[in-house]
């Protein structure tokens, strides 16, 4: 599976997050990106948020106004199939940055602002669940912690790790 990083974003705590256009990933995910909850969000386990741009499109058809960052993701991609994102998985993005999938996001209340109705269009029993199979598996994003940290770009390639790969951080 291989796509494109479409936009990074930040913002110094909530949503939306607003993009940039060179991001330094480090263990604790893009410098100068902030978190008002840090309970829920942040930390080297949920370092990075990712959304695919696909599945903002799918509910941007559904009448919620969102777009890149809307949803507080750090990271946007195309070309990735949020129906194919699992936990444990390891992605290598632009040249040197690899993250690892940790857990699916689960929305909060401050996604509202997207309409009353947004919780309810991106997570289900079945996702609460890490049943893949649920239609909205991948909505509501997937945190990330960073294996190994360097610089990354709109553009660059995100690609899963394969088993075969020789570098020692992908395998």
């Amino acid at each position: 599976m291989t796509g494109s990083v479409l936009q990074i974003s930040i913002s110094t705590g909530g949503v939306p997050k607003h993009p940039v256009s060179v991001a330094s990933v480090t263990a604790e995910g893009i410098a100068g990106d902030g978190h008002k909850n840090t309970q829920l969000h942040g930390g080297p386990r949920r370092a990075l948020l990712l959304i695919t741009a696909e599945g903002l499109e799918e509910l941007a058809s559904l009448g919620f106004a969102v777009t890149p960052g809307a949803l507080g993701e750090n990271i946007t991609t195309r070309g990735v199939s949020r129906r194919d994102l699992r936990i444990g998985q390891r992605w290598r993005i632009g040249e040197s940055v690899v993250i690892e999938i940790t857990t699916r996001r689960s929305p909060c209340s401050a996604l509202n602002r997207y309409g009353p109705k947004i919780q309810s269009a991106i997570f289900d029993e079945l996702v609460k669940a890490e049943v893949p199979a649920s239609p909205k598996w991948g909505l509501s994003g997937f945190y990330a912690s960073v294996v190994a940290p360097g610089v990354i770009r709109p553009g660059d390639t995100i690609a899963v790790c394969e088993s075969g790969d020789t570098d020692a951080v992908c395998e």
